[in-house]
């Protein structure tokens, strides 16, 4: 991607990564509230050459996987080589401070190695006299991938790692809040992968409509909202396309009354409030016990009265504004709700006195069950922190919710922590450490609303393939 800059303006041009269109779409700096860069907005019709042109790459990037093998390597140590210049770009769309742009582009290289040097082995069941079985994982085609605004590129790449290597192509469609930074992605891949093995495309609605309907794409993967993930699913249905959702979380924390609050404090702020909060398995609610609640809260109110709140672009920053307005409206919305329904603001509840969508990092207490920053995802920095006596009503509590992503249980006794680990039901529970299972060799995927199959690891791999049976005679000879 080139970008030229001039006074309050940048315009995005794309070289290659999607079909040439005159539309624009704006793109809004969410430090300033202003608009910043045009991205192409590509029309739904204009879908069909780039999934015939991804189809056409399949049929012979599906046939070496040493040569996908080493295009992955090579693509990462192009990202790990340009994740300087290209995080300014994911700044100034996202918020983020630099240094975690950065480490984007970073994470995204390693997903990327590791999908390379992941061994698959051959899955012969039986090679006798009496004959011969054999599973083998074939590649699905072309994929469709839709991405959210807040991880542009590392979700992007938890998609595009896993099923590049397993062989398919993949046709990418970023928010439309955030389409720079996976251009830039594109681009700088661009020649490292043969075309039409990754093409990004940008445009607003019905572009992801078209995605999920168009009749070339096997298989979708969407990261987003569980209402829109919803109309993924029907869309999909109709050609039974195979389809990966990651949706929504109300991510709980059970803090129990043995902990040493001091100790735990900061790990359990920044397991709520990194990216702004803005992360689906963050921490959304924190059921405290009794004992220990006020004492938590006044330590969590500390930390958040003293983070360091601006533009990514200024020395120090550790939050960023909130991602775009809708978002900004909100979390304002949800705070005063709470504080209406008799909610103590301990830090925060407010936004700041400057441009852009800037929230100060919010605690609350005397809350409950049935308020709605408790029963509801906010996906900004606020955290409620609501008291216990009995961990039964904790963990009743806890599941108390259409969403099952994380959870994390807090105790000095981490025998009994995971044993209380088992009645959360959710996709992953971590003890002493919000969201520690993050990791690329584990499977990522919730329960109930928050989604179908799970992402990463070999379990992600397999999500990008279906079986096919190999059976005849023996091959064994003795």
């Amino acid at each position: 991607m080139s970008l030229t800059e001039e006074p309050g303006s940048f315009t995005a041009a794309v070289g290659g990564t999607s079909p040439s269109t005159g539309a624009t779409f704006d793109v809004v700096d969410p430090a300033t509230g202003q608009v910043f860069a045009q991205a192409p907005a590509l029309a739904p019709e204009q879908l069909d050459g780039v999934f015939e042109d991804a189809q056409r790459a399949f049929s012979t990037w599906r046939l070496d996987e040493a040569a996908r093998r080493d295009a992955l390597r090579a693509a990462a140590d192009v990202l790990d080589l340009r994740a300087a210049d290209l995080a300014p770009i994911l700044t100034a769309e996202q918020g983020k401070p630099l240094k975690e742009a950065a480490n984007e582009f970073h994470g995204a290289a390693t997903w990327l190695r590791y999908y390379a040097e992941l061994e698959t082995p051959r899955e012969i069941l039986r090679d006798d006299e009496s004959g011969f079985e054999e599973i083998r994982r074939r590649p699905l085609g072309v994929v469709s991938a839709i991405t959210p605004w807040n991880f542009p590129i590392m979700l992007a790449m938890w998609k595009i790692a896993p099923a590049l290597r397993a062989g398919n192509t993949i046709v990418v469609k970023p928010s439309p809040y955030t389409p720079l930074s996976t251009l830039a992605l594109g681009e700088a891949l661009r020649g490292v992968l043969p075309d039409g093995v990754l093409t990004v495309v940008t445009g607003l609605d019905p572009l992801g409509a078209a995605m999920v309907s168009h009749p070339i794409p096997r298989k979708v993967s969407f990261t987003g909202s569980t209402a829109v993930g919803k109309l993924v699913a029907r869309g999909a249905a109709d050609d039974l396309k195979r389809v990966t959702l990651e949706l929504g979380g109300n991510d709980p924390a059970v803090v129990l009354g043995d902990v040493d609050v001091a100790e735990i404090a900061p790990r359990l702020f920044w397991g709520a409030f990194a990216n702004n909060g803005q992360i689906c398995l963050a921490v959304k609610r924190v059921y405290a016990h009794e004992s220990v609640q006020p004492q938590l809260v006044e330590a969590l109110a500390e930390i958040a009265s003293s983070v360091r709140v601006g533009r990514g672009t200024e020395p120090d920053v550790q939050l960023g504004p909130v991602n775009n307005r809708p978002q900004f409206e909100r979390v304002e919305g949800l705070v005063a709700d709470a504080v209406a329904a008799g909610a103590r603001v301990a830090a925060g509840g407010s936004t700041l006195d400057r441009d852009g969508y800037f929230y100060r990092p919010t605690i609350l207490d005397r809350v409950s069950d049935g308020i709605r920053i408790v029963d509801e995802e906010q996906f900004g920095p606020v955290l409620p922190v609501i008291p216990f006596r009995d961990e039964a009503d904790a963990v009743a509590s806890a599941n108390r919710s259409e969403y099952g992503l994380t959870a994390s249980i807090w105790s000095s006794d981490v025998e009994h922590a995971a044993n209380l680990a088992d009645r959360l039901d959710c996709g992953q529970v971590a003890i002493n450490q919000h969201g520690r299972g993050v990791q690329v060799h584990l499977p990522f995927g919730g329960h109930k609303w928050s989604g179908v199959g799970v992402e990463n690891g070999p379990w992600g791999l397999h999500g990008f393939t279906e079986l096919q049976v190999i059976a005849g005679p023996a091959r064994h000879t003795a």
